[in-house]
């Protein structure tokens, strides 16, 4: 149970994301004899309905990205895609608690003031405070409080229905630490050069898929047999070290971006690795002079560090596969 709220705190930390999204009524009953506003149904999900003033209220947090991207197109094109997302992030969540509610799991209100006040806790925030925050975004302590308890449905769905379906053996963690010291992953520290392409603020298809020709043009060059130091004094927009031959020093584990570090610290001294996204900022292509090595600590100290990694990596599998079969058997109709 404590392990539980732990999870769900870390969906609802940021007072400013998705998590406040108001939950307006499913159903409205019209009234006779008078005029009502109806709302858009942007999606149905067997039983449920999803609100286009629920959906916008979830787009709140991306929105100012979108609206300084100048090009009407692209920024309409960036919007369609983002909706996408999101609604189809939503269609889970609906799924998620229907299966839930299924399964007779609940979550009763101790519970989630529970967790509410160890939110204000985290954030040192007080009843007053938080409410103005609240007040600030349109949304209301009953909006909140609902959409916190619909989090730690889901939470406790997941480690009701699909954690018992993990199953990390002796043999699992095993393999895993003979595959540790087999590969690179005793590399402490690595000595990198880069050559980065760099991207434009909001940049466009197009301008994306131009810098990540140009970095694959780079790979080739290095392929062909010029040395790492001449493409990046050509091709590097990182005009600190592209002088230098894109040089950027000795990295330890931990010390860089982590979406590069599984790639880093799997190449050995030589390797040239590419093209690797940096998000909104460009490619990079690494190239790795020097490695350290350290020894692997022993299985019986390593042993419920990797059990742990492993449980999770399985969980995270083992939740999309149950997700995707929920959707195959729900009934989903998307009326954006």
């Amino acid at each position: 149970m404590h392990h539980m709220r732990r999870l769900a705190l870390l969906a609802v930390l940021s007072l400013s994301g998705p998590a406040l999204a108001e939950e307006p009524p499913k159903k409205a009953v019209p009234t006779k004899g008078k005029k009502m506003i109806v709302e858009r149904v942007v999606a149905v999900v067997n039983d449920s309905i999803i609100l286009e003033s629920e959906l916008r209220a979830r787009l709140i947090p991306v929105m100012q990205e979108v609206a300084e991207i100048a090009d009407p197109k692209e920024r309409e094109r960036r919007l369609a895609k983002l909706q996408g997302q999101v609604l189809d992030d939503m269609v889970n969540e609906d799924l998620i608690v229907q299966a839930a509610e299924a399964a007779k799991i609940d979550v009763d209100s101790s519970e989630v003031q529970a967790a509410l006040d160890e939110i204000k806790s985290q954030n040192k925030l007080d009843d007053a405070a938080l409410n103005q925050v609240l007040a600030a975004q349109g949304f209301t302590m009953a909006n909140y409080r609902s959409d916190l308890r619909r989090q730690l449905l889901r939470l406790r769905a997941v480690n009701q229905l699909v954690a018992p379906k993990v199953a990390i053996t002796e043999e699992d963690i095993r393999a895993r630490y003979d595959q540790l010291q087999r590969r690179s992953d005793s590399i402490s520290s690595v000595k990198l050069s880069h050559i980065q392409i760099k991207l434009p603020p909001n940049p466009t298809e197009q301008q994306i898929a131009e810098a990540k020709e140009r970095a694959a043009k780079a790979v080739q060059r290095l392929k062909g047999g010029e040395t790492f130091a001449v493409v990046a004094a050509d091709m590097s927009d990182d005009t600190t070290t592209k002088a230098t031959g894109g040089e950027l020093g000795w990295f330890q584990r931990g010390s860089i971006n982590p979406d590069w570090e599984p790639v880093v610290f799997s190449m050995e001294k030589g390797d040239v690795r590419g093209p690797i996204s940096s998000g909104d900022k460009g490619f990079e292509v690494f190239h790795v002079t020097e490695v350290k090595k350290s020894d692997l600590k022993p299985f019986a100290e390593m042993k419920d560090q990797i059990a742990r990694d492993l449980k999770r990596r399985e969980m995270e599998k083992q939740t999309q596969s149950w997700i995707e079969d929920l959707r195959k058997k729900a009934y989903i109709d998307i009326k954006l």
